[in-house]
């Protein structure tokens, strides 16, 4: 039992120190891609709710919102590495 909660904690100082290797922008990108990840969320489910769009369609205006905050947080990564951020074509 001792072995498997080291093997947990051990596990979660590698995951928290990995975040820790975030650069500003990456984090900073990646705050505001979930924030508006969010209320994309929210506004979809209170339309689906009221029979405004399908429950397809609401999934769909998910997925665009957390593939659009995803390109965020890999623009802000590139950003902190000094590189070009990569083109995406996600379509809004």
């Amino acid at each position: 039992m001792k072995t498997v909660f080291k093997t947990s904690m051990l596990a979660a100082a590698l995951s928290f120190g990995l975040v820790a290797c975030d650069g500003a922008n990456e984090n900073a990108m990646e705050d505001a891609g979930e924030q508006q990840a969010e209320a994309v969320n929210e506004q979809a489910e209170a339309m689906e709710d009221a029979g405004q769009i399908t429950d397809a369609q609401e999934d769909a205006m998910t997925d665009n919102a957390e593939d659009r905050a995803d390109a965020m947080e890999e623009t802000g990564e590139a950003m902190d590495d000094g590189a070009a951020p990569a083109a995406t074509t996600t379509p809004m």
